[in-house]
């Protein structure tokens, strides 16, 4: 039930922009979709706790400001199950088409009969620009997030300046449909921030059987990737498995790129401090992403980093992978500071239990201050300065008193879910 007042509207109408929040509680199917369509700036639509069996989409179309952004969050953390689905028709849970809205501590189930009907828990198109998703844990959708631009007269349209940030995305089996399967799945758009992020467990089950953890393509441009946790196959196997890319599979036609043209598939995007594991293809992939930054990231048992097409440009400093640095197809890149071909046996020897994601340090002699200098990168994976002037190889940067859990259950989940980001 919805449980606004009139007079709520008229104090927010009255206020000045940033000097209000409404509160907005909630606890019924009817009452978020009826706080969501009347939502204004300033307005925290909370949600009681319980679940929500929600058929067909939410569909967020007015804006937020800067000041007063509109969120949508539990009254506590992931003390809500939202549960989509819609027999007969596409699920896109959250249709955000409007800037300025902020989607935070909610768990967020696909429950469709048919795996091909789940396809979106978030779909962003045209001005959804400065939209956060963060602290939310989101499971069985073909793509947990969805954005792409939106045609309007002078062209297409793609949401900018989005965050996802410290969120839980993974399915709990393979998901039996021959539809895209990419847990985020970013078509066009400019200054995306995907960062502190668990992506696990994503399998395309039918058709070409390929998935990927993330990718951010259609001539997207200024993209970070940081401080992600990828786990390919951590609880499940199967198909063809990718981490993190910048291009994904390609796009087209060139009509819904940026610009009008889908080459290159992304510009000057940044890859840091990011964990990838157990991926039965490439754990990064660059397919015709320009100048590209690759650095400090920690690649366990994948087959390595593919620089792809003659529009692919990167630069790599201070990674450890297995499996190599691939240019393929016209592909180029400069290496400084890497570590590639490492072994399961090496990787045994310098961390504590690397299969299991516990990276804290048994030898670091190979790659502790053996780094080159890489000023994109300022701390690691958790976030820790890295100020000494001799930089560690990979995403962590070790010290006497680092404490710093990289494993879900050494306690990565809690520091993902933690309050109070930027």
């Amino acid at each position: 039930m919805c449980l606004r007042s009139a007079a709520f509207t008229l104090a927010l109408a009255s206020a000045p922009a940033g000097l209000l929040a409404v509160e907005v509680p909630v606890d019924d199917v009817d009452g978020l979709r009826a706080a969501i369509q009347a939502a204004t700036p300033g307005d925290e639509i909370v949600l009681a706790a319980g679940t929500y069996d929600i058929a067909g989409n939410l569909v967020a179309a007015t804006a937020g400001l800067p000041t007063a952004p509109i969120v949508v969050r539990a009254v506590q953390s992931r003390g809500v199950l939202l549960r989509f689905s819609a027999p007969g028709s596409v699920v896109e849970g959250f249709r955000l088409l409007a800037p300025w809205w902020r989607i935070e501590g909610l768990d967020i189930e696909g429950a469709c009969t048919v795996d091909s009907d789940c396809e979106h828990a978030f779909h962003l198109a045209g001005n959804a620009d400065h939209v956060v998703i963060r602290d939310n844990h989101v499971r069985d959708f073909n793509a947990q997030i969805k954005s792409n631009g939106s045609p309007e007269a002078a062209g297409y349209v793609f949401p900018d300046d989005v965050r996802v940030e410290h969120n839980v995305f993974n399915d709990t089996r393979a998901r039996n449909t021959d539809h895209p399967v990419t847990k985020i799945d970013v078509v066009g758009g400019r200054r995306w921030v995907v960062r502190g992020n668990l992506i696990h467990d994503f399998e395309k089950g039918g058709g070409d059987t390929v998935s990927y953890a993330a990718f951010l393509k259609g001539n997207s441009r200024d993209g970070v990737f940081e401080r992600n946790l990828v786990r390919c196959a951590w609880k499940t196997s199967g198909g063809v498995r990718l981490g993190l890319s910048l291009g994904g599979g390609g796009t087209s036609p060139d009509a819904i790129c940026e610009d009008a043209s889908c080459t290159p598939e992304h510009q000057d995007g940044i890859l840091r401090n990011n964990i990838v594991m157990d991926c039965n293809d490439v754990g990064i992939y660059l397919n015709e992403a320009a100048n590209t930054r690759v650095q400090h990231n920690t690649l366990y048992d994948t087959s390595g980093i593919d620089v792809r097409f003659a529009a692919s440009s990167a630069d790599l400093r201070n990674n450890v992978l297995s499996g190599a640095i691939r240019n393929r197809d016209g592909g180029s890149s400069t290496s400084a500071g890497d570590l590639t071909g490492v072994t399961p046996a090496q990787f045994a020897q310098w961390f504590v239990d690397p299969a299991n994601a516990d990276f804290h340090l048994l030898d670091g002699a190979a790659f502790v201050d053996q780094g080159v200098a890489a000023p994109l990168v300022v701390d690691d994976f958790c976030g820790r300065v890295r100020n000494d002037g001799e930089p560690d190889v990979g995403a962590l940067e070790y010290s006497p008193d680092a404490a710093c859990a990289t494993d879900v259950g050494g306690g990565m989940q809690d520091a993902l879910f933690a309050d109070g980001f930027d």
